[in-house]
């Protein structure tokens, strides 16, 4: 069995220097493959148009390429050439390959290519003899995944009605297959469209190699996250056709997470290995997706523990292959204590897009949570942070980022906190006036002190990035931060105003608004769900106020059953607009305890049961191609509220 590991340059450009020094190492720890996710970060001299300012050069990709050689690593460059292709429809003379239409018929700007495009072909033959000389391992990964815009295009849509989705898919494999086959390499493709059209599988080339991905530890089999987590087995059907099967576990961090969840990356990676052995899988590839908001060495980390399945014998827990792999990546002294401590940072992940909202607007912390929970994080994250001469440098900083988070969600929540008691404070009788300025003087004053927290988050953010990225290349993480700067000032430059005026207090503010729609979203049946807010304009259209998804990217919620619930709330302008809560995309919410509150009256939905939760959308399906729409509601549940008391 093949051991292999992927680098996702598609996101960042990585440093030459740090991934050459780093091959001969992964060579030394058992690996012998690399495959390169790599959409624009190349050159492609064919298309001049499609690399972007900091992608590699040809001469710089020849040189990885060699050095890998040298190693006696092979290569396997990613070349997405149907989902997860904008890299090439970003190109306004390739725009016209979208799958997508306007009603006019012209092509949108985001989408996926069209199969069927008169240029479609042209164009992969030229990305793949560009990418033709580095494929040393005589094959090329072309992608295929999450595919979901399939048949939206006019020809597209004929020929699935002419032929069937499955004919359609398979064809255009087929048509890639022959390309690659005319360079002399052979195709592999991500397998999860497969879960979909399984009546595929007859239908592809026989010596196509199927990448089978999936993120989280099972037990038998992987799971297939839109059919409400069923498990699924595509080896046996891959077999009986002949072709080559191959597991995927993944060993970094999810969209915005600034640490792997070491615990889980592992168990994931464990549960492959099992499973590649017992279906004799051709390889196994340990995936790497998004790094750019951690720092890239601790995927390197969890790679070095990886080899621990067949480079140790004996135990393989998380702790032990930890251990091991920081021994291996960091020539650490003291392994067992990082492991430990890397560990238990997995109970404090900044995961989910729960969370995440935060990153995007502050008015989401203003919620009925109890702030105990976040301010654990902190405690925990600023223990870390001060182990400064115990901690590898990556794992230091990450932890830094890590303490500055957490401290995010604190102060927000306390301000958000503090504004709805500034309010009730306000609306009381003279003697109250004394308490309201000591209050708003502490917010004035945490204001203050959450600056430098900024700047420490900021230095964190800055060593996260520098140690293997261009500094001058954009920092997602520091535009975070900038962003938060910015809303700092807006919420001291509004402190400032209601210390002028206290009834300004009741305006919308930073972390709140006049009002505040708050409600539970229970979880219950995970797929992929979009809990949606929309308000009624006054020409009878709706606009969303604030939509998320709820995947939680833990072990615990790739389930068919969960028990996952999670506040969400709003801003909004005032008590009288007409809301309703929605849902899209795939499977059911259970929502519940809906308020509307500006901190001093809380108003309860007309007709609604304190108690009573309400199921939204329709349940996920078991098989089929999923009907992913995420602009169209599923469910509805419209919001009546009663009028406030004047007074409020």
């Amino acid at each position: 069995m093949i051991r292999a590991f992927q680098w996702d340059l598609a996101r960042q450009v990585e440093r030459l220097d740090r991934l050459l020094a780093l091959l001969p190492r992964y060579a030394d720890w058992g690996y012998q493959e690399l495959y390169l996710h790599l959409e624009d970060a190349v050159e492609y001299p064919s298309l001049p148009g499609v690399a972007r300012a900091d992608a590699y050069t040809y001469r710089e990709f020849e040189l990885l390429v060699s050095a890998a050689g040298r190693a006696g690593i092979k290569v396997v460059p990613i070349i997405n050439l149907l989902g997860h292709t904008q890299y090439l429809i970003k190109v306004p003379a390739l725009r016209d390959l979208n799958e997508l239409r306007a009603a006019d018929g012209s092509a949108l700007e985001r989408g996926q290519i069209c199969p069927l495009h008169p240029r479609t072909l042209e164009v992969a033959g030229k990305l793949l003899r560009d990418i033709a000389p580095f494929c040393t391992a005589g094959k090329v990964h072309v992608g295929l995944d999450e595919s979901f815009h399939l048949g939206r295009h006019p020809l597209s849509r004929a020929d699935i009605v002419r032929r069937g989705l499955a004919a359609h898919f398979a064809g255009y494999a087929g048509r890639l297959h022959a390309l690659a086959d005319g360079l002399g390499l052979r195709m592999g493709l991500w397998a999860d469209m497969l879960y979909y059209i399984p009546e595929a599988i007859p239908l592809l080339p026989r010596d196509v190699i199927a990448y089978d991905w999936y993120y989280y530890p099972f037990k038998r089999t992987p799971r297939v996250e839109l059919f409400n987590f069923a498990e699924r087995d595509l080896a046996a059907p891959l077999r009986r056709r002949g072709i080559e099967y191959w597991g995927c576990p993944m060993n970094g961090a999810f969209r915005h997470e600034p640490l792997p969840i070491f615990g889980e990356r592992l168990a994931n990676i464990r549960s492959w290995w099992d499973r590649c052995r017992h279906t004799g899988a051709g390889g196994m590839l340990v995936t790497s997706w998004e790094p750019q908001r951690l720092a890239f060495e601790l995927t390197t980390l969890v790679d070095a523990a990886a080899a621990g399945l067949w480079l140790d014998a004996g135990r393989n827990d998380a702790a032990t292959m930890l251990a091991r792999g920081f021994a291996r990546a960091f020539d650490s002294k003291n392994p067992r204590t990082l492991a430990r401590l890397a560990l238990a940072a997995d109970a404090h992940a900044f995961t989910g897009y729960a969370r995440w909202e935060l990153n995007e607007r502050w008015e989401a912390g203003a919620t009925r949570e109890a702030p105990a929970p976040y301010e654990r994080d902190f405690g925990f994250f600023d223990r870390l942070a001060r182990r400064t001469r115990e901690l590898p440098a990556p794992l230091e900083a990450s932890a830094a980022f890590g303490r500055y988070l957490a401290a995010r969600d604190v102060f927000v929540r306390r301000a958000a906190a503090g504004v709805f008691q500034l309010r009730r404070l306000q609306s009381r009788s003279p003697a109250a006036q004394m308490e309201y300025n000591r209050l708003r003087r502490k917010l004035q004053a945490e204001a203050e002190g959450f600056s430098s927290a900024i700047g420490g988050g900021g230095l964190a953010a800055q060593a996260m990035w520098a140690r293997t990225r261009k500094q001058n290349r954009p920092n997602p993480n520091r535009v975070v931060l900038r962003q938060d700067a910015a809303r700092l000032k807006s919420w001291r430059h509004w402190l400032g105003r209601v210390a002028k005026k206290h009834e300004r207090i009741m305006a919308a503010s930073p972390v709140c608004g006049a009002w505040q729609l708050q409600f539970v979203v229970h979880n219950f049946a995970p797929a992929l769900q979009k809990v949606v807010v929309e308000q009624r304009r006054p020409n009878g259209t709706w606009t969303v106020l604030q939509s998320r998804f709820t995947i939680e990217f833990r072990a615990a919620a790739a389930r068919p059953r969960t028990n996952l619930q999670r506040e969400f709330s709003v801003p909004v302008d005032s008590a009288a607009c007409p809301l309703r809560i929605a849902v899209r995309g795939i499977g059911q919410v259970k929502i519940s305890r809906v308020e509307l509150t500006n901190g001093v009256a809380r108003l309860r939905p007309r007709g609604w049961p304190a108690a009573r939760k309400r199921i939204l959308g329709r349940a996920a399906p078991g098989r089929g191609f999923p009907e992913l729409d995420l602009v169209n509601n599923q469910g509805v549940l419209p919001l009546a509220f009663p009028l406030p008391p004047a007074s409020s």
